[in-house]
């Protein structure tokens, strides 16, 4: 005969509801614990798809993701001179946000050279953009279907493939243009921001009277030139060639071009401790503060399941019931418990993980670590009840 099975049952409505609620406390801690490697996930998502050894960002920054990177394009020839480096190419990128449906629409744009690296690294659906203009690929999370249009810019742009699911570091879903387009919609200037533009470099060239006429419309051709350009990327990335050294190829871009180049493995350390380090701590409170929350709810049923039962183990003493059978039932209960509220919150984050805004990433190693808290939690909390249970008298089973 199980004592501990035959309480719990005598008790079943007080236990299922006790159970109900530790297994959705602990759904939420096991949420959050998913939250945070889909932080993680999500920060390292485009730096996962394009596979670079290296990105060169703008000096004494640590772009493109962490910090503002701006760059010339024509950086990238530089970096394919460099030794040891088999293909760079430039991104550009840029976060935007549009009215969908009635709805504000955002959603991050990468712009990348089509023959070059750094794409969409898988068509799910439709193709790859094969036109330098007006084409984009949108990662599946966009909802959008191939074929459909969207106004960026002063351009409408044709969705020819879908992606897979590929975030920014905030979480917005990522679509992909050719990189002239996207440094058209990020740096191109409508025609009345031109005409204003001219005006003022016009006006400028004015006040100055030591310039001849010729000079000044020479001037004023270079400037417009200059200010109108959209040649500018945020970062070059590139590949390193079989057996090349990543150290070296580094050096040379910081010596002779002057410009930083970052390393894959200092990227991810950028990305996944610097920009989400106070959503770790956040995180990792809260999670403290329900496992907290559990031992206490934990300790107080136990506590007064065993206040409920004094008279049942006076009477187990009076007829020589060893404390090992009173600890053991105590303990089972308590086990019990916690493994039914864990079943209960896996169960509950298995059926909705999907669901939530942001990407939940499970890892059978943080799920098997808090069983083994639980079960810890479990056997700590039952000490509350046990020191009760084993300073009962035998004398009190014969009390009125």
């Amino acid at each position: 005969m199980n004592l501990a099975i035959r309480d719990i049952r005598y008790h079943r409505g007080r236990f299922i509801l006790t159970s109900i609620g530790l297994g959705l406390l602990l759904g939420v801690v096991m949420s959050m614990g998913g939250i945070y490697r889909g932080l993680i996930a999500d920060a390292l998502s485009i730096l996962h798809a394009s596979k670079a050894d290296i990105w060169v960002v703008q000096q004494n920054s640590n772009g493109p993701f962490a910090e503002s990177s701006r760059m010339p394009e024509d950086i990238k020839y530089r970096i394919q001179a460099v030794p040891g480096v088999a293909a760079a190419s430039p991104l550009s990128f840029q976060t935007i946000q549009v009215e969908r449906q009635g709805k504000p629409f955002r959603f991050f744009l990468i712009g990348y050279e089509l023959r070059g690296i750094g794409g969409p690294s898988e068509i799910v659906s439709g193709r790859d953009i094969r036109q330098k203009h007006y084409e984009m690929v949108v990662a599946r999370a966009m909802g959008m279907q191939v074929g459909e249009k969207i106004h960026l810019g002063l351009h409408d742009y044709t969705v020819v493939g879908i992606t897979g699911k590929i975030v920014s570091s905030s979480g917005d879903p990522v679509a992909y243009v050719s990189l002239a387009d996207a440094q058209d919609i990020q740096f191109k200037k409508d025609n009345d921001a031109i005409r204003n533009e001219r005006a003022r470099v016009a006006a400028n060239l004015a006040d100055l009277q030591s310039l001849a006429p010729a000079q000044k419309n020479y001037l004023r051709q270079n400037i417009t030139a200059i200010t109108e350009s959209t040649h500018t990327v945020n970062t070059v990335i590139a590949r390193l060639a079989p057996g090349a050294d990543l150290r070296e190829a580094q050096e040379r871009i910081r010596r002779w071009n002057h410009f930083k180049p970052v390393s894959d493995a200092e990227q991810t350390n950028l990305l996944a401790k610097g920009m989400i380090e106070k959503a770790r701590m956040q995180l990792g409170l809260f999670r403290v503060i329900l496992l907290v929350i559990s031992a206490v709810i934990i300790s107080l049923i136990i506590y007064t399941s065993t206040l409920d039962k004094i008279k049942v183990i006076a009477t187990l003493k009076l007829i020589g019931a060893q404390n090992r059978v009173i600890i053991g039932m105590i303990l089972q209960q308590s086990l019990l418990m916690g493994i039914i509220a864990y079943g209960i919150g896996y169960g509950l984050i298995l059926l909705t993980y999907e669901k939530f805004p942001r990407r939940i990433v499970l890892e059978s190693s943080d799920l098997q670590m808090l069983f083994g808290i639980v079960m810890a939690i479990c056997v700590i909390s039952s000490f509350v009840g046990i020191r009760k249970a084993l300073g009962v008298e035998p004398a009190e089973a014969l009390g009125g």
